[in-house]
């Protein structure tokens, strides 16, 4: 009798563990950072705070990282009216003026950060695969991260899940 108690008060606090991570209470908060935009200025991770956000490492020397950024593009049109954003951070070690070139010539209509010391990428995890990606919630934590190219449909699932979230 007491095993089965005892299983009985496991499987409960584990379906409550479950429920937690799935609500996003379970959630880490998206780590102190600042990103220095293209254009000079900055932004600071306190500043996603009430819009869902997109935060996706990147290099314009990976195939990957180019061939998804159209569908970044059009995931941030999609929803960008509804509360939603997109940083594109690119990795310490691509040239800026490759960036700056690739950001221009693809209109990129985000946020693009460069990490020149590479701070920003070891403060989300020590990024070194790119692309990675992270989806960010409204109360600026941590909901998903994606290591390699996302699969969109499902990102767009939870996108719409997170941004119908008080």
């Amino acid at each position: 009798m007491n095993k089965r108690i005892l299983g009985g008060a496991v499987a409960a606090v584990l379906l409550a563990a479950g429920i937690g991570v799935y609500m996003g209470t379970g959630s880490s908060p998206a780590p102190a950072s600042r990103f220095v935009l293209l254009d000079g200025s900055s932004q600071t991770t306190s500043d996603l705070k009430g819009k869902v956000t997109l935060v996706n490492f990147w290099a314009t020397s990976c195939t990957t990282c180019v061939a998804e950024m159209p569908e970044l593009v059009h995931t941030y049109r999609k929803y960008q009216q509804r509360g939603f954003d997109t940083v594109a951070v690119a990795m310490s070690y691509d040239p800026p003026a490759y960036v700056v070139n690739f950001a221009q010539s693809r209109q990129l209509p985000f946020k693009v950060a460069i990490d020149n010391t590479g701070a920003v990428a070891k403060a989300w995890g020590d990024v070194q695969l790119t692309p990675t990606t992270y989806l960010v919630n409204k109360r600026g934590e941590i909901v998903k991260r994606y290591v390699g190219a996302p699969n969109f449909d499902e990102l767009h699932k939870l996108i719409e899940q997170l941004l119908a979230q008080a």
